[in-house]
């Protein structure tokens, strides 16, 4: 009977550590499973923390991409404003074109009335001349009739 009753106490005994290596393993499998699920945690934390960081950047190129727009924008009003700026030096310098041929046309319409000025004083002394001429003419066949005259006399 002592017998029996040890060995079913060993056989207890022997079941108890089985349940207790079975538990132990249980618990171990399961420590295992949570550190795999702590694992899964903090890669699910790192991808988190790199789709932020990629946000920011995304952020950051966003606001770089602003500023290099504002600085084209920039640009491209200083550029308009460098075009009209020449359309401007443009247009005064047909005026002032303009305005030199308009001078130049009236400096050769005062040649022009100048040389009828000077046409005009040619016939007025050619007729003068003309008019000294016949006079002087009549004067000397006068003087040439005097002179037949007063010798006839004589």
């Amino acid at each position: 009977m002592c017998m029996q009753f040890y060995n079913q106490l060993l056989e207890r005994e022997r079941e108890r550590e089985k349940r207790e290596k079975k538990r132990e393993g249980e618990r171990g499998r399961e420590r295992e499973r949570e550190r795999e699920r702590e694992r899964e945690r903090e890669r699910e934390r790192e991808r988190e923390r790199e789709r932020e960081r990629e946000e920011r950047e995304r952020e950051r190129e966003r606001e770089r991409e602003r500023e290099r727009e504002i600085v084209r924008k920039g640009e491209r009003e200083r550029e308009r404003e460098r075009e009209r700026e020449r359309e401007r030096e443009r247009e005064e310098r047909e005026r002032e074109s303009s305005r030199e041929r308009e001078r130049e046309r009236e400096r050769e319409r005062e040649r022009e009335r100048e040389r009828e000025r000077e046409r005009e004083r040619e016939r007025e002394k050619t007729e003068t001349d003309r008019q000294t001429d016949k006079q002087t003419d009549r004067q000397r066949r006068f003087s040439e009739r005097e002179c037949v005259r007063v010798r006839e006399v004589e």
